[in-house]
């Protein structure tokens, strides 16, 4: 990765593997940011490839965003189940279909019947009926009260927004998690819960880190970033 045609770092090489708990280190500007935004796909390294396996998630949480202030809360941290609710309406609109068709021995009417069997099924594999509760244990985790949950995002400093964006992306479960400085915003309580979260039930995790306590809880690798190498 260059900058002008200053290096910024060059040469550098890893893997990183299901279940990695992985500490990317070194000074400040050694480039710890700008390697998860190209991990992430947001920056384009100047050469070189980043290859991730086939339909591997990756999911990123910068150290600053810009927020939408139009939902509340629950309905911010809903999203990151959008995909269910597409799927519910995908099999909402084959049972309307089914429900108005007469050509009950047609091919086409069978392929329906399996499509809607295979779409419940997968709603059923899931989770869909537990979301709800997955939402106020992620919400309650980091901070957030049950009274909160009905609030507009806009009632709340972007230090809590921030705990809204990271509730979503832990929800999601991508494959890779990669998270810059995610304790910055967090009291001690929530980042013990996320230390828990993180131990217990993330995939991969690359994190960046200035609290050498919540690294030593979370993580078992470190990647460290100096003199471009």
């Amino acid at each position: 990765m260059e900058f002008g045609a200053t290096p910024l770092f060059q040469d550098v090489s890893y893997v990183i593997n299901d279940k990695d708990r992985i500490a990317l280190v070194g000074k400040n500007g050694a480039g710890k940011s700008t390697m998860l935004k190209i991990i992430a796909g947001l920056q384009q390294p100047t050469s070189g490839t980043v290859a991730v396996s086939g339909g591997s998630t990756i999911g990123y949480l910068p150290q600053v965003m810009v927020l939408s202030d139009e939902h509340t809360v629950r309905e911010e941290a809903e999203q990151a189940f959008s995909h269910i609710f597409e799927l519910q309406s995908r099999i909402e609109r084959m049972n309307t279909e089914l429900s108005e068709r007469t050509d009950y021995e047609s091919e086409y009417y069978q392929e329906l019947i399996e499509l809607v069997s295979n779409a419940n099924e997968q709603l059923a594999l899931i989770g869909a009926s537990n979301y709800q509760a997955e939402i106020e244990k992620t919400l309650i985790g980091l901070g957030f009260t049950r009274e909160d949950f009905g609030r507009d995002t806009s009632e709340f400093s972007g230090g809590w927004r921030m705990r809204i964006e990271l509730a979503k992306l832990l929800l999601q479960r991508p494959d890779v998690l990669l998270l810059d400085e995610p304790t910055n915003h967090l009291d001690i309580e929530s980042i013990q819960w996320l230390e828990s979260f993180l131990s217990t039930r993330a995939n991969a995790v690359v994190l960046v880190s200035h609290d050498r306590a919540f690294i030593d809880n979370t993580t078992f690798r470190t990647i460290e970033i100096e003199l471009g190498k």
